[in-house]
């Protein structure tokens, strides 16, 4: 059987703000395929993940097309519900003073924090506690979101972008600013997740955030793909080298990758 595409991108151009940041992009992530798009600061990454949230939208132009699910026109709410985001951008959306369970369950209504209008069901409340359980959240869910650390914060938005099940879960950057011990935290729960029937897919400029269970990698440079493939094919030090414009040699032990100075 072929593999079901969740997002096809067919000769995309698209700006974000003032800048042109693809001209002829074509790329198609398959559901039930982890995968990382790695690339340097500048390379497109984040408009690739604001392209595939609907935050900004393909240029108009004959012969390109972007679908998510298989459908050129997507209903917004249905897609929040299909695919979860975690990212920084997000992250600094909250107002610090959010109780840290009011985060996980503003994910349920695919907002930022809970509105006067909005009213959550009995059972929206126990998928928020089943989540912050799971992921050892439960005794923070009275503590304000600007109290918490920033691994504390990234499990959060993890649980909150969980909360519907989602066929695929993009993390955008999500081991920026950890130390090691929330670092390695968050490494494990990803690998937990990809065991647990949701495609993952992961967007960063660092290594070592590659978890083994990451199959494909898709690198980015200046808005262009420059390579895809399988990870053991594609991850090397000649293609890394190239990628950031600087030599570097790439080490593996256990299943991770790690680059030193060429």
């Amino acid at each position: 059987m072929s593999p079901t595409p969740y997002l096809e991108l067919e000769g995309v151009a698209a700006h974000l703000g003032e800048r042109r940041v693809f001209d002829n992009l074509s790329l198609r992530l398959n559901l039930g395929e982890h995968a990382v798009v790695l690339g340097p600061n500048g390379a497109g990454k984040s408009a690739l993940v604001k392209l595939i949230s609907r935050e900004i939208y393909p240029v108009v132009q004959q012969d390109s097309s972007l679908r998510l699910f298989g459908d050129r026109t997507v209903n917004l709410w249905q897609l929040r519900q299909r695919i979860g985001l975690v990212s920084s951008d997000l992250e600094r959306l909250y107002n610090p003073r959010v109780c840290a369970n009011d985060v996980v369950l503003s994910g349920c209504f695919g907002s930022v924090g809970i509105g006067r209008s909005q009213t959550p069901t009995p059972a929206m409340q126990q998928r928020v506690a089943e989540l912050m359980d799971q992921l050892g959240l439960l005794e923070l869910a009275e503590e304000r979101f600007g109290h918490l650390s920033e691994g504390q914060r990234r499990r959060l938005l993890i649980a909150r972008a969980s909360v519907h099940k989602p066929d695929v879960l993009v993390l955008d950057e999500p081991t920026n600013a950890l130390d090691l011990k929330a670092r390695h935290q968050l490494l494990e729960l990803m690998r937990q997740l990809s065991c647990g029937g949701t495609t993952l897919l992961l967007v960063t400029h660092q290594i070592e955030a590659v978890i083994p269970e990451i199959q494909r990698c898709v690198m980015l440079k200046a808005g262009q793909l420059m390579a895809d493939g399988p990870c053991d094919q594609v991850l090397t030090s000649p293609n890394l080298s190239a990628l950031f414009e600087t030599p570097l040699q790439l080490l593996s032990a256990n299943g991770y990758r790690q680059v030193l100075p060429g």
